[in-house]
């Protein structure tokens, strides 16, 4: 349905991933897929179309699983014990409690605080 062949879209997908882990850029809580493209230097309606088609998620699901992902990450490290879950979860890219919690209720089941008593529950096991 696009003009983007699959070796394309995975080397999207591959730059889209690199970028992620390198610059997380979904710490910036009013990212737009327009500035996502900018900085990958592809067409808005081609991210659009990998994130779709190779994540199967639409963007604003993409970056809020990537938050969750990076929350779960950093509620984990020791150093970040002193810190709120809403002022990780802050850090994370989300910008209000609401938000946090329904996106992290749809990604993992659970409430960040049942998430992380069953997390420090199984590692005291």
């Amino acid at each position: 349905k696009s003009g983007l062949s699959e070796k394309e879209q995975q080397d999207i997908h591959d730059m889209l991933n690199r970028l992620m882990e390198q610059e997380k850029p979904f710490t910036n809580p009013d990212l737009t897929l327009g500035e996502m493209a900018q900085q990958l230097d592809v067409h808005p309606n081609n991210l659009s179309q990998v994130i779709n088609s190779v994540a199967q998620k639409n963007f604003y699901d993409f970056i809020n699983s990537r938050r969750v992902e990076e929350f779960i990450y950093q509620a984990g490290q020791p150093e970040n014990q002193n810190f709120t879950l809403l002022s990780i979860a802050y850090e994370c890219g989300f910008n209000s409690k609401s938000s946090f919690n329904r996106n992290f209720r749809k990604i993992t089941g659970l409430s960040p605080t049942e998430y992380l008593k069953h997390l420090r529950g199984s590692l005291n096991d």
